[in-house]
Order: C-alpha cells, then structure tokens, then sequence
C-alpha cells in the first residue's frame, strides 16, 4: 500500500491524537487541524516533515473550502478525511435552548458535512478514498439527558449510510465508527451543558448529567487501543459499514436493535393495513 495523506479533525487530544499518532507510527502523512495558533506550531516544529498541523474552525463552512483547496493544491491529493471533531452536550430536550442546540449542531453536522462535501469531488475524480464518520453509540441509541447529542450524530450516521451508498460506485468507501464511552475530555473540559435546568426531570436527564460527569477518566474506552482498530479496519477488503469500539457500545445497539424488532412485530397487522387495496 503506497503513502497516504490522512486529513484528521480535532487532533490536539483524545481519539483524533491517537489515531493521528498511529497514522504517523504506520508511516503515513497526517494533516490534522487545531483551533489555536499556538498548537499548531508545537505539532509542526515537534513532527517536521511526517505531518503538518493547521488551523481550522469546523464551524466555519467558507474556510473549509478554502483550506480544503489549498490542501490539494499543496499535496495533490487527500486519501482519507477523518470528521473527528465534534462537541458532547448533556441536558434535557426542553432544556436546552435553540442557541445551545446550533453550538452543538455546527460541528457535529454541519461542519462535518460541509468538510466531507469539499473532499469528495477530488476524491470522485481520483476515484479512490476513504472518509471515517466518528459517531458514537448514541448514534443510533438514544439516551435521556443526551438528546441534542443524540440528534446530531443521528443525523451524522443518516446522511454518511447515504453517502456510502452514493459513493460506493467511484470506488470512495465510507466508515462509520462508533465508539462508546471513552477516556479522552468528551466528559471533562468538552462537555456542553444545558444552562436551563428543571427540576422535573431530575431523575432522568439530570442523573444523567451527574453520570456522565462522575464518569470522566473512568471511562472503559482506551484511545490508542481504538485508533489500531479503525486503522485496521479501514485497511480490510471487506469493512463493514459500522464500527461499534468497546463492550458498551454491543450492549446498547443491541438494545436497540431489539427494540426496533419488537415495535415491528407489534405493529405489523396494523402497518400493513394502511395501504391501497
């Protein structure tokens, strides 16, 4: 396999400086972005020529492209987008404000799809490439005091099994991995919360709140072990789709891929009724 250019978001800590290092340890070259200055120097002077930082805020859609272009022009040509930054949020459905939802919104969808639609038409007319949607367990399943976060990587996991299915034929595949809780800041200094907080739901959201706080650095997900697998696996012929990463993640898929199984069955003499006969 020749050397790869790997565009990684968000790799100043956690899962995105993980798989960036293994990226670098495989021999391959990483482009990984920060959101200060400061940071990409030390990355830069500290790698030299086995990668390159650059500064990039996600939620800035007109300087996605913009860096996107000079990228290419620069390097001729990405082999693989890594959308791994993104934003926790933990707080009710009513609690949370519209201002709270578009801050968690902006990077976890809109900058990630933005980012992936000014990779694809080089990576089309190359007719190769791999794009990697980190997503999360609550990704498919949801959980009370999570909903806002839930939604934005619903909608990521909505349009990246689209895009699989539309991309498939020009030879780009499409990755989505979801990793379930892990000891990187998504519940320490990242975590957004609601700022509204009512009593009501104290028991559900609010118990959430405080678990995913307690939680922080206990997490069963260790980093490095999880960015081995997604290299291996983006390496394999026959990749799946998904990519759960931890026991968590097995057990509440799997929820929730019963729950689904039993609202069809109990449904299914009334669904098909609703049709022309």
């Amino acid at each position: 396999m020749s050397k790869r250019n790997w565009l990684i978001t968000g790799i100043s800590s956690g899962l995105g400086k993980a798989i960036a290092e293994s990226v670098m340890d495989a021999g391959e070259f990483v482009i990984g972005t920060f959101r200060r200055e400061s940071e990409v120097n030390e990355f830069n002077a500290k790698h030299g020529d086995k990668a390159k930082g650059i500064l990039l805020d996600i939620t800035d859609l007109e300087m996605i492209q913009t860096k996107v272009n000079k990228l290419i022009s620069d390097l001729g040509e990405i082999d693989v987008l890594v959308n791994n930054a993104g934003v926790g949020f933990a707080g009710a459905v009513e609690e949370a404000s519209i201002e709270e939802v578009r801050k968690v919104f902006e990077p976890n969808f809109f900058g990630t799809l933005k980012l992936t639609q000014a990779v694809l038409p080089h990576m089309r007319e190359r007719r190769s490439g791999q794009i990697i949607q980190i997503s999360s367990h609550a990704g498919v399943k949801a959980f009370a005091g999570f909903g806002i976060y839930n939604a934005s990587k619903f909608a990521l996991e909505g349009f990246s099994e689209a895009l699989a299915q539309e991309v498939s034929p020009f030879g780009i595949k499409v990755s989505i991995v979801e990793p379930g809780p892990y000891r990187t800041n998504f519940a320490g200094r990242s975590l957004m919360q609601a700022t509204k907080e009512i009593t009501d739901y104290s028991e559900t959201a609010g118990a959430f709140r405080k678990k995913l706080l307690s939680v922080h650095n206990k997490q069963e997900g260790d980093p490095v072990k999880a960015a081995a697998i997604i290299l291996n696996h983006i390496n394999k012929e026959d990749s799946t789709l998904r990519l759960p990463l931890g026991t968590i993640p097995f057990k509440t898929i799997g929820m929730k891929i019963e729950s689904l199984r039993s609202d069809l069955e109990k449904n299914k003499e009334e669904s098909i009724k609703a049709v022309f006969t």
